[in-house]
This record gives structure tokens, sequence and C-alpha cells, in this order.
């Protein structure tokens, strides 16, 4: 499938890269091509290079439409604005349209010329005509200013640091210590929000100085100064009554429908990965509607069968006859994590990356663009955490009660007694509830004991990392519980996790990723909907699988246990994990670097090979960190050995704008 869905522009995929020096310097081509070629693997099809005076943009480039034609950096008429981008704006030829009637000339069938056109148009906000997903990097000569701006939900990254006068920017941060190793200086904030999160959320990063540029907002920079503003945010939740049930089910199919069918614009070969889970379907369904030939799928599984949902895959490419490939994975864990530690850039500890990134590279080997069913837990509230929340709203201890527990009770408790943990969340109000449900390693609250008491009393001097979430949870557009903790994930776990791991796996293989249910203007009209429609009667994603069975996907999938892409990780740190991986946690390179307590750690170690507790998932996020320790920062020469109680006191200044 690819060749029947064909548009009248061309289109890349890639990364992108550049600085603004200051104003006394001139950026050579070289330093510019030494930034691009640390991500050659998120475009190995081309490169372009654009440099004058104090300013440098390159790019690399995946070839999806007008494959000979759409080399970046693009310009305009005169050559006064240049721009470089990383994605896909779907409603481009009615964008084009619109411009050549107001006079403008192209000179390419890019997607990419229509941003420059309509910036001559509109200046910065032309970022809100944009209908897709999309890092950009515009320079304007005439007012000597740099835009970047981030696509509404944060499908593709976009890092950036300011530094002695010079603006550094990539779609990685290996792009920005290619040329200012420096940089490689490690935030002490942003490994407290690891520990945590597993992940680290915007703005953040793990170093001081680089910041990810939030969704939904640009960044202008321009005299030595940056200033960043939110474009776009998830709107008002609940404000459209929807209408009935069957008038709200049509329209969810006529808007996803559309969604996918924009997606499938590509002059390469094209597919889905399909898991058998209900958004995925619903995907693949539509694909196939849309479709003049077979459509591509492909899943993987392991070998342990509670970790394998190929049989659910193959039901649905049977029942929608699909050309479909599945694969079970052996991984070599150790050259797995090696690779993938150095990917990510930074400690991350999903570990359903392994999977994403084996499954894309299946894909890899007969397409070039997939599209998946990222967003719709987040959309439809459907992970079991809201169910848990939502029951858990019938506790209710006094608030004295509750402190008295945490600050005296917990502490003396054994580890293995049962029910501590579950009694902590409970003493928290239902807001706080959830967010320590979210969190897995929180160093200043239930978790103390598996650190140094010198990495602790340094994080009491940092921000909570709590307070992101909170201001989420507070202010978020929406009156019910549920809407607020959807918002909340949509602002952070979506973005920084989820989409991250969809984005940095799939670029790892070369491979382009479209999320039909990220659509902007799905999610604008699905936010909207009256919450009955999200989860009713105990029944996640309510409206969605009552859409799956319209849509003919067997009913034997929808009310199956959620398992996305999970991994065997309690079998693999007993078995092969376990003298070789799992054995760095104890060596005294580890040990030494300050973070945790040994005792801690070796009686986390004892208790999860003796079987007292399953242990794997903190193992895991501690396995993660180290190995990035070691794998990203070490080889790049990173003088950071560990953690240092003095760098909580040296400040950290924060980018105007941030949304801290």
């Amino acid at each position: 499938m690819g060749a029947r869905n064909r548009a009248s522009g061309g289109k890349a995929v890639c990364g992108i890269a550049g600085t603004v020096g200051r104003t006394d310097e001139t950026v050579d081509a070289a330093s510019v091509r030494r930034m691009c070629q640390t991500i050659v693997h998120r475009g190995p099809d081309d490169e372009g290079i654009y440099t004058k005076g104090s300013v440098g943009l390159g790019m690399r480039r995946l070839s999806i439409i007008d494959l000979a034609g759409g080399h970046q950096p693009i310009h305009n008429e005169d050559q006064t604005i240049w721009v470089v981008y990383n994605g896909e704006i779907y409603n481009f030829p009615e964008l084009r349209r619109e411009l050549e009637g107001r006079g403008h000339h192209f000179y390419t069938r890019s997607d990419t010329e229509v941003i420059v056109h309509l910036y001559e148009e509109m200046g910065s906000d032309c970022v809100n005509k944009l209908r897709g997903m999309f890092a950009i990097a515009l320079y304007d000569e005439r007012r000597e200013l740099l835009l970047l701006a981030r696509d509404r939900m944060g499908k593709k990254p976009l890092y950036y640091a300011s530094a002695d006068g010079r603006l550094f920017f990539g779609s990685e941060i290996k792009t920005i210590l290619a040329v200012a190793p420096e940089l490689a200086e490690v935030d002490p904030e942003g490994i407290l929000q690891y520990f945590y999160f597993a992940y680290i959320p915007d703005p953040l990063t793990t170093f001081r100085q680089i910041h990810k540029l939030p969704p939904g907002h640009l960044l202008e920079y321009s005299a030595g100064k940056v200033e960043i503003r939110q474009y776009w945010d998830v709107p008002a939740f609940g404000t459209n009554n929807g209408g009935s049930e069957e008038e709200c089910l049509e329209e969810l199919e006529r808007r996803l429908a559309e969604a996918v069918r924009i997606r499938l614009i590509s002059d390469v070969p094209l597919g889905a990965l399909l898991s058998g889970g209900v958004d995925s379907s619903i995907v693949v369904a539509l694909m196939v509607r849309a479709s003049a030939g077979p459509v591509k799928t492909f899943s993987i599984g392991f070998r342990n069968q509670d970790f394998n949902e190929g049989e659910y895959a193959r039901i649905v490419a049977e029942r929608f006859g699909t050309d479909h490939r599945d694969l079970v994975v052996e991984p070599n864990i150790t050259e797995t994590l090696d690779f993938l530690s150095h990917m990510m850039e930074e400690p991350f500890g999903d570990s359903s990356m392994i999977p994403t990134y084996y499954v894309s590279k299946l894909a890899r080997q007969h397409v070039t663009v997939a599209l998946s069913g990222d967003g719709g837990d987040e959309l439809f509230a459907g992970y079991d955490r809201y169910v848990v929340n939502l029951r858990r709203g019938r506790y209710v201890i006094p608030p004295g009660i509750g402190k008295l527990y945490r600050d005296y009770v917990y502490p003396r408790l054994p580890q293995d007694v049962r029910g501590r943990k579950f009694v902590w969340n409970i003493s928290l109000s239902q807001r706080d509830r959830y967010f320590d449900g979210l969190s897995f390693l929180p160093a200043l609250h239930r978790e103390r004991s598996l650190f140094t008491d010198d990495f602790v009393a340094t994080a009491r001097q940092l921000p909570d990392p709590f307070r992101q979430f909170e201001n989420y949870y507070d202010g978020a557009p929406a009156r019910d519980p549920l809407s607020r903790l959807l918002y909340l994930d949509m602002k952070t776990y979506l973005t920084a996790d989820i989409l991250a791991k969809v984005d940095r796996m799939s670029m790892a293989t070369s491979l382009e990723m479209r999320c039909p249910i990220l659509d902007h203007e799905f999610v604008e009209w699905v936010v909207g909907l009256p919450v009955k429609y999200k989860f009713q009667a105990g029944t996640r994603k309510y409206l969605l699988k009552k859409l799956a069975l319209r849509l003919g996907i067997p009913s034997v999938l929808l009310n199956r246990p959620k398992q996305g892409f999970a991994l065997p990780l309690v079998h693999w740190m007993r078995d092969e994990m376990k003298d070789g991986l799992l054995g760095i946690l104890t060596e005294p390179r580890t040990l030494q670097r300050g973070y945790f307590n040994p005792s801690a750690i070796r009686a986390l170690l004892d208790e999860h090979f003796r079987g007292y507790r399953d242990r794997a998932g903190t193992l895991w996020l501690l396995l993660v960190f180290e190995l990035w320790h070691r794998n990203f920062l070490a080889a790049r020469g990173a003088n950071h050995s560990g953690f240092v109680p003095e760098l909580a006191n040296s400040g950290c200044a924060r980018p105007s704008g941030s949304a801290l």
C-alpha cells in the first residue's frame, strides 16, 4: 500500500539542527554538519545546510513524497526567509492554493514551502494554520529573528539551549552537545523528576541549560533574547453535549476516518502497527476502508504467553484481510539496552521502549511510514489508574490522621509489610493519590530510604516534583475529576513518555510514525464531549468501543484486560539478567555515585531474586539510570561521575516563558 495515495506536493520527515551565534561571529557549515551527523538515523536520504553570518540551519531528510524534490532548507522569493522542519503538514494543499491566490510563487511541490509563505502573511502566528506534526526552525533575515515552533500535541521533539549569547537547537540533545559539549552539565532537578515519573516532563531535561520546547509553544530569538509563548492548549472539556449517543458515534466515525485518510499520503510503502487493542484495531479498520489494496500490518510478541498479544493482532488482521507480519522477539537485552540508552539521551524508564523499537524495526523492513493507535487512552480514559483513582474516592481519612501516618508510622514499618503503600496512598487527597500512583521512586515522599541522606537533603532544596502536576490539575479547563486527570496526562505523560518513546524508537529505525487519534482537530472535538462518552458504568473508552463494534472488530478484543507493550521483566530479571545486567547495580562505581543507599539496593535485589516481592519495575529504573550514566554521559566525556551536593546550591536558570 502507498502509491495509491498521492499528494500534489513533496514531504519529508527528518531531523533538524542549527545555531544562532553572537553578531560578531560567523557560523560555518562544518559546525552545522557536525550537528546533523548525530541524527543521520532520523534522515538517511538527504542533508541540507544554510549558513549566513551568525546563523546556521541544517536538516536530515527521510523522503516520503516527491522523492526527488523537497530539499531543505527552503526559502521565500527573495531568499530572506529560510526554514527547516521535521514533520508533515496534512493541510498544505489547501494552504498552498490560498497562498497562490494571494500572489505567492512556489518553486517546489513541498509542504515546507507553505510554512515560508504563510509566515510572510502572518508572522509567527502562521503555526495556528498548520494541521499536522512538526518541529520548525525559521530564520527571518530582515528581522534577524529565529522562530522555533513545536506541534500542538508534542509528536515531534525540539530542544534548545541559550548560552553565552548563542542559541542552539535540534531534534535531539546530541545535536547541541556536538558543538557545545560544555552544556552536558547534569541538572539535579531533571534527575529527581526521572526518579519520580520514569521520564522527565517538559520543559526540563537532565541537562541544566538544555530544555524541551513544550508542545503548542513557539520560541522567538532575537538580539540575544529568548521569548517563549503558548499558541495552543487543550480546549475546555465537556462544552459540547454531543447530541444523542448515535449522533456522537456517527460524528466520531466521520472525524476519525478523516484523520486516518489524510495520513495515508505517501509515495513509499505505508502500513500500521497492530497490537490487537481497541485503538490500533480501529485505525487499521479505517485504513482498510480508505485503501485500494491490502494494508500492511505488524505486531510483535514474546514467548511468554502472558506478554504476547500476537493472537489478538492476528484476529484483527484476518478480520480485515491485512498483509500481516508478526515476530516473536527474544532480544539480547544487554545489546538492546546499550543501544537504546544511547538513543534516548536521557534516562527513560518506560520498558515498552524495547517492544516499540522491535516492532518499528520489523515494520521498517517493509514500509517507510506506519500509523499507530497512540492517544486513545488519554482521550477516552483507557488506563486502569483512572478507575483506581475514582474508586478510592470512597476512602476518607482526616488530613491530620493521614499526616501522622505518613510522618511517623510509615517510616517505621518494615518494607515487607503488606498494605503499607496502599494506606499511604489513601491518606492523601484524591488529587494527590493520583500523583502518588504515578510516581515510582519519590525520594521526598514514600521512598526516602532508597536514597542517600545527602541526595535527599539536596532534593529538598529543589522545586517539588509534583508542583507542575498540581498546576496542570488545578488549572485544567475541566470541572469533573476524570477530565482533570485526562488533561494532566495529555500535558505530561502523553508528550514526555508516550510520544517521546514513539518518536525515538521509530526514528532509530528510520521509520516515520503517524498518530491519527492525536490529530488536533479530532482532539478538540473529543475533549468537548461529555465525560459519559469516555467512561460509563465502569467501561473505559465507552464510545470508542462502540465504534469498534460498528466497524466489525470482534467483541472478544474489546473487554480483555489492557496489556499494551508489556515486557516479561520479572522473568528476565530472575533469569538471564540476574548475573549480568543486574550485577551492574552493585558494582562500586554505581554505588559510589552517591544517589542510592547501597544496603537498600542489595535488599531490593535479594527480595526480587528470592521471590518475596516483584521488584522488577524499580530495578529496571535503577538499571536504565546507571546505563545512561555509562553509555551517554561517559561516552561524551561529560564531567559527571555521580551526585554532587553542591549542584543544587548553584542555581538553575530557567528559560523565560517556561511552562514551569
